[in-house]
């Protein structure tokens, strides 16, 4: 491998992480004009879409589906509520768990949260079959498949 090669390689702008990153940060920024209006931030709407596809659900369900811990649903899931989007309520049959479920408020912002969906698939400027392609890629990357013993192949431990 030439030095060149090598430097091209060590340039931030050629890392995963560093692209990745970027479209992170893009695909929020896209939804924030669509979303401030709502009173939302971009975790609160997943969280919203996530209800959409059923609810009541407990707070360790939505939070492992939308890959968040306690300390980061926890807050925003007080937020929604304050706002009037949801309930928060324990399980009468598991005290431990925390139900969340809709209000009428919550419910009534469904098909306009559905909407800011497809103009963000218009922005994102692909087609469907690259959609797709792009979203399956990612799920792939960010839920790895687990070996036999239940590892991630290729943990911190793994790599020299």
């Amino acid at each position: 491998m030439s030095n060149n090669e090598t430097t091209s390689r060590r340039e931030v702008g050629t890392q995963l992480s560093f692209v990745l990153y970027g479209a992170a940060n893009r695909m929020a920024r896209l939804h924030k004009p669509f979303l401030q209006p709502l009173g939302l931030t971009f975790p609160q709407y997943l969280v919203m879409l996530e209800l959409y596809g059923g609810s009541p659900r407990a707070v360790g369900e939505l939070g492992a589906k939308l890959d968040m811990d306690t300390g980061t649903i926890t807050p925003l899931l007080k937020r929604l509520e304050s706002a009037g989007m949801v309930t928060r309520t324990r399980d009468r049959g598991d005290e431990r768990r925390v139900l969340i479920d809709l209000t009428k408020a919550g419910e009534s912002l469904r098909d306009e949260l559905w909407a800011v969906t497809d103009k963000i698939k218009t922005a994102c400027q692909l087609t469907d079959a690259g959609l797709a392609d792009l979203r399956d890629t990612l799920h792939a990357f960010a839920r790895p498949a687990r070996d036999r013993d239940g590892r991630i192949p290729l943990q911190r431990k793994d790599i020299p």
